[in-house]
């Protein structure tokens, strides 16, 4: 069984989408090491590219001399990352809900409603070109004979 350890981090990378990669391993590899279940790390995962692609193509608008710098801290309760990019910033209430009207069929358009859906808590800067998400570890849920001992 692997021992739970606390780490912080933090790097710029390039506005490439590959650029990632590296950060997005050592990232699940400590939540494996701090003992977070599949469906947690399935969730950062998938919040964590969507959030850098963002950042990357509006933040960055994909410009090669940009970069997004990555902080994270992982310890045995949560995963707390922050991603700032070097663009103009946007309003997050002003992005149109993707599940309604005529942005039900675009192609694009839904990375925000995926990282509220699979992080715990995600806020934005005043600006909004920083990010911040947390992602704490699920509670084991109470069996059958657990929840009729307490009754």
């Amino acid at each position: 069984m692997a021992s739970e350890a606390s780490t912080s981090y933090s790097v710029v990378l390039e506005s490439k989408p590959n650029a990632i990669i590296e950060v997005c391993k050592q990232i699940l590899s400590k939540l494996e090491t701090n003992n977070f279940s599949e469906e947690d790390i399935f969730s950062v995962h998938l919040a964590l590219e969507e959030a850098f692609l963002n950042a990357i193509r509006h933040g960055n608008k994909m410009d090669p001399n940009k970069g997004v710098k990555i902080a994270y801290s992982i310890d045995s309760d949560k995963a707390e990352i922050t991603m700032v990019d070097e663009g103009d910033g946007f309003d997050p209430e002003a992005i149109p809900d993707p599940r309604y009207g005529e942005n039900l069929y675009k192609a694009y358009g839904r990375g925000l409603l995926l990282i509220h859906s699979y992080m715990d808590a995600v806020k934005f800067s005043e600006r909004g070109s920083c990010l911040n998400m947390v992602k704490y570890k699920k509670k084991a849920h109470p069996t059958e004979n657990q929840t009729q001992a307490k009754a």
